[in-house]
């Protein structure tokens, strides 16, 4: 079958990100016998044109469309970002008759109801490289599409659990020039391509959403099948990676094996990735700074022994002092976050993140206030308990979870402590 496959997202919200997922499904359709093509809209000046473009020319038998954000997150200027994804949508439907099968992180958040907004035939919820060979198979039989795992259906209003692939080392990895292309208005730009070598989080944080894109289970890439790949992508002038795993430290055995691997290769390359603050020491940084990790993302979230626990974090503020520390000993940036207006926070536990995000000394602190309402986690239950939202409430419309009668204050607080911070942003 002809086969386009669409990646809808042009937000550059941090900096313009590559369709890794999208990618690792045409990496995987590949060499099945179909034929497949990749169109990236990020930087297209005009999107229609290009979808029209390609599918006169393409005629494609089933075009599927990833969907990589629902919203931009920011509860006081929020924006919603599904209204430029129906139109590409619409534009799918105004150029061809096939079939438009919708996946991605942000719609397998929101299966049914993203697929009733978008107005699209078909989502995949959850991982989509064998569920969606298997459609494939079955739209080229002619057979029922029901009983494939994830699978949602527009018109019988029907869906499915996902079923998450159990050993990723079955699955091939994006390829450079092939899966995964970067375009031509950014070959100037410094491009990190985001890289993924485990799936799954069983973390389990109250208001986290990757559960519902990953499940909770840790499955992992073959480390060497790993460093072979990125080796690829050293050769073809790609050296700037952002291992985009949830938690890089974990396992940590497997973390450790990975670093070791990128050292022994002696590629010149910089990345990196994102830390959960806890079970990390000197050796895993000191391996990870040798085997080129330059910066770390670590999200903390608070300074409070409080808010830690109601958000259900395993770790604690030593934990993340120390942490911090080893990450400066080895010359390794650090970008901190912080998380306001969650399930029990006061002013005072306000005071006390502030006050300990700011003895840490880090490089770039990052302020969220508010948090975002997933479905499946504990605060969707706390703001239903609370009354904030309603049980049925159609969460694909974002709605935030804020401490009552605290938001005009945590503001005015946060504004006035960051005038003299200019590292730290929002």
């Amino acid at each position: 079958m002809r086969v386009l496959l669409v990646s809808a997202n042009t937000e550059q919200i941090n900096m313009p990100v590559l369709p890794l997922g999208l990618a690792c499904v045409a990496a995987s359709v590949q060499g099945t016998g179909h034929d497949v093509k990749i169109v990236n809209l990020m930087m297209q000046k005009d999107t229609q044109q290009a979808l029209k473009k390609t599918i006169l020319a393409f005629d494609p038998e089933i075009i599927g469309i990833s969907v990589r954000n629902i919203d931009d997150q920011n509860m006081e200027n929020p924006k919603f970002l599904l209204d430029a994804v129906k139109d590409v949508v619409a534009d799918c439907r105004r150029y061809s008759d096939a079939a438009i099968v919708l996946g991605g992180a942000g719609y397998s958040i929101f299966p049914q109801e993203a697929l009733d907004f978008l107005k699209a035939d078909i989502g995949i919820h959850g991982e989509g490289e064998s569920a969606f060979l298997s459609l494939l198979e079955r739209f080229h039989d002619k057979e029922d599409l029901s009983g494939i795992p994830g699978l949602y259906i527009a018109e019988q209003k029907i869906g499915s659990n996902s079923v998450y692939i159990k050993n990723l080392a079955d699955l091939p990895l994006p390829l450079p020039d092939i899966h995964l292309t970067t375009p031509s208005a950014l070959q100037d730009q410094e491009i990190w391509i985001p890289f993924q070598t485990r799936r799954g989080c069983p973390m389990d944080c109250s208001y986290c959403s990757t559960a519902a894109i990953e499940g909770r289970i840790i499955r992992k890439h073959d480390p060497k099948k790993v460093v072979e790949v990125i080796s690829k992508y050293a050769e073809a002038g790609l050296d700037h990676f952002f291992f985009v795993d949830n938690i890089f430290n974990l396992p940590y055995a497997y973390a450790e094996n990975l670093c070791q691997r990128l050292i022994s290769a002696k590629l010149d390359i910089t990345w990196r990735c994102i830390l959960y603050p806890w079970k990390v020491d000197d050796d895993l940084v000191e391996k990870m700074a040798t085997a080129g990790c330059k910066e770390v993302s670590l999200g903390f979230e608070s300074g409070s022994e409080k808010i830690l626990a109601k958000m259900n974090k395993k770790y604690s503020l030593s934990d993340i002092r120390q942490v911090s520390e080893r990450l400066k000993k080895f010359g390794i940036r650090r970008t901190g976050f912080l998380l306001f207006g969650g399930t029990g926070e006061t002013k005072e536990t306000v005071n006390e993140s502030l006050l300990f995000a700011d003895l840490l000394d880090l490089e770039v602190m990052k302020i969220t206030i508010g948090i975002r309402i997933y479905p499946q986690t504990a605060l969707v239950r706390t703001a239903i308990e609370e009354g904030l939202i309603k049980p049925d409430e159609n969460l694909l419309f974002p709605k935030y979870y804020i401490t009552k009668n605290l938001e005009g204050w945590l503001r005015k607080t946060v504004n006035a402590w960051m005038e003299n911070r200019p590292h730290w942003v929002f």
